[in-house]
């Protein structure tokens, strides 16, 4: 089976005709196969298909067999010669000390002086989140320690609880880098997003969900057969309804005072109850 970008060779050419270019580069014009063939025979030469697309296909003659080790001699050379750009990460903290950020800046020297990127990293805990002009002073420090050997390749930025930028080996006649400002960085906690909704439509969602409320505190009316009605759906914007006044609650009967009597109901017939004291058979009596 034939292994995809593999050329065609001899009696695997199964067209009637093909264009034959010579070893030496001569173009040998139009020809029959077989007659192609039997000239690269006695040249002790392959017949090979370097052009299928075209009609009639383009053949060569040629040493299949050196042809295939000169291709694969150039392809290890050309693998032998090519430069891997690896991007090399440096991590800091806000409170990184001065001799901790000038080993790592010596680093980052190294790494961009041997043709490679380096990504620095500030590594924010806790609360320190919520002051990131510190962490973007370290940054701005390390522009300043790198701005002779460094371009900027990509601008400071936030991602999670992450600040960082990237830079790479200087080219000749580059503009030295330069700070930019914390508003201005991609994802930063003071830059305004460009998906944050206007204060329109905050005050039109503020509205909305306080109609929503009401109408949820509000009693369900009532129909005619006791059924409580649907509720009309809520337009945001629109003047909400005040809720109908509850009736006032009947006002309930004193109770009567301790030692008092107060009526009983056993077997379907009000009784009166016996007073405080009192035995069921009569007035008590004393020993």
């Amino acid at each position: 089976m034939r292994k995809q970008n593999e050329l065609r060779i001899n009696r695997r050419i199964r067209v009637k005709e093909v264009f034959v270019i010579a070893g030496d580069g001569t173009k040998l014009g139009v020809m029959p196969t077989e007659e192609a063939l039997k000239r690269a025979m006695e040249e002790g030469l392959d017949l090979v298909e370097v052009n299928p697309m075209s009609r009639p296909p383009v053949c060569k003659l040629m040493d299949y067999g050196k042809y295939k080790y000169d291709q694969k001699k150039k392809a290890a050379l050309a693998k032998k010669n090519q430069k891997i750009i690896e991007v090399k990460e440096v991590k800091l903290r806000p409170k990184t000390d001065d001799h901790d950020f000038d080993f790592k800046m010596e680093h980052i020297r190294r790494f961009i002086g041997e043709g490679n990127k380096a990504k620095v990293t500030i590594m924010f805990r806790g609360r320190e989140i919520t002051h990131p002009e510190i962490g973007k002073a370290v940054l701005d420090r390390v522009i300043d320690s790198l701005k002779d050997v460094a371009m900027m390749e990509l601008y400071p930025r936030m991602e999670g609880r992450n600040m960082f930028m990237v830079l790479a080996p200087a080219k000749a006649g580059h503009k030295p880098m330069q700070s930019v400002p914390l508003s201005a960085m991609a994802g930063s906690l003071s830059s305004p997003s460009p998906h944050a909704p206007s204060p329109a439509q905050v005050a039109a969602a503020a509205a909305a969900a306080a109609a929503t409320a009401a109408a949820a505190a509000a009693p369900p009316a009532l129909g005619p057969d006791g059924l409580p009605l649907p509720a009309a759906p809520v337009v945001p914007g629109a003047p909400v309804a005040a809720a109908p006044a509850a009736a006032p609650a009947a006002p309930m009967a004193p109770r009567p005072a301790f030692g008092g009597s107060r009526p009983s109901f056993q077997g379907g017939r009000p009784q009166q109850g016996r007073v405080s004291g009192a035995r069921p058979g009569g007035p008590h009596k004393g020993p």
